[in-house]
């Protein structure tokens, strides 16, 4: 709802842009959100609570792993470009040493993350990706207002879609967080 298209769509802070759609992941492992729609095809019964049990346990698997692998592309999309000379060096090494208090897993001799990982070097992300882990802590601190009101609750649901996801670039994103939730986000 912005009067300039400048600030729709995406066109907000790169740590604001992935807010809506990784908040709206939240919804897919309630069961009060399944049974609206997840029915069996022959009987029409909502999905039974065991398996929205396994889906959320699904949903954390390997989360730990997820987190710090985006870690590492943030710290390997930093180590690009914070560079204050141009590159002469090692690719493979300039890798190995840029994300390595992050990396789990060994990595396979003659692959490169740099040569591949478009985010980094186009599509507005370049010296931004850390803004995934951002909006993580932006996308559960908001659903924590929805859970605690109510996940269908129509106010909260309405100050959400008018504080936050209908104003886009028209503010700073923390004017707008605080508008919504009253606070800042926390990492809670």
């Amino acid at each position: 709802q912005c009067q300039y298209a400048a600030q729709n769509g995406t066109n907000v802070p790169r740590d604001f842009v992935e807010l809506p759609s990784q908040f709206n992941e939240n919804f897919l492992s309630e069961k009060e959100f399944l049974d609206t729609f997840a029915k069996h095809y022959e009987t029409g019964e909502v999905i039974p609570q065991d398996l929205v049990d396994k889906i959320q346990k699904a949903a954390t698997y390997h989360a730990a792993y997820a987190c710090v692998r985006q870690l590492s592309f943030g710290y390997l999309d930093m180590a690009w470009h914070t560079l204050t000379e141009p590159f002469n060096g090692d690719v493979f090494e300039f890798e190995q040493s840029a994300w390595k208090s992050a990396l789990l897993l060994p990595t396979i001799t003659g692959t490169s993350m740099s040569c591949q990982f478009n985010h980094i070097f186009s599509g507005g992300y370049s010296a931004g990706y850390y803004s995934y882990k951002w909006a993580e802590v932006l996308d559960a601190d908001a659903f924590s207002v929805f859970k605690k009101n109510g996940i269908f609750d129509a106010e909260t649901a309405k100050r959400f879609r008018t504080e936050v996801l209908e104003k886009g670039g028209s503010e700073h994103p923390m004017v707008l967080y605080k508008r919504f939730k009253g606070e800042e986000p926390t990492i809670d």
